[in-house]
């Protein structure tokens, strides 16, 4: 198969566009009011590995989807947020999806350097997956 674009080619370019935030920044902006820490990893990631205290999950596939207000799956959440975070297991998916983000004209959106492995790694607090909201899809 041909690929104008490779899958990696998409995520160095949306690193070159999107804002990284260090873990160290992360911890600190997670707990400021308005901040929105959003985990887009699947619910089997969020099971095996924990997750970040107070993230809200809201998996890469519905998240488009999820944060337009014109849509009928549009989380209350996303409309009162200052400040969107994503994080996902390793930085990639969360590049694309602050550019998808970015595109769709919501800002500040940032994503976490490293993603979840990174922060696990840090030694910064993890939570059980059952203390993550995963927010429904029906209205």
């Amino acid at each position: 198969m041909f690929l104008k674009q490779h899958a990696n080619d998409l995520v160095v370019a949306a690193m070159k566009r999107v804002v990284t935030i260090s873990i160290d920044d992360a911890q600190r902006k997670r707990l400021e009011p308005n901040v929105l820490l959003v985990d887009i990893r699947e619910a089997h990631e969020l099971e095996r590995d924990g997750t970040i205290p107070n993230a809200i999950n809201v998996p890469r596939g519905v998240l488009e989807f999820r944060i337009d207000p014109s849509s009928p799956y549009c989380c209350d959440e996303f409309l009162s947020a200052r400040e969107i975070i994503l994080y996902c297991q390793a930085g990639s998916r969360s590049a694309l999806a602050a550019a998808t983000l970015q595109d769709m004209g919501v800002s500040p959106v940032c994503h976490i350097e490293g993603g979840f492995a990174a922060w696990k790694r840090s030694g910064a607090e993890v939570t059980e997956s059952t203390d993550c909201p995963v927010l429904p899809m029906e209205k």
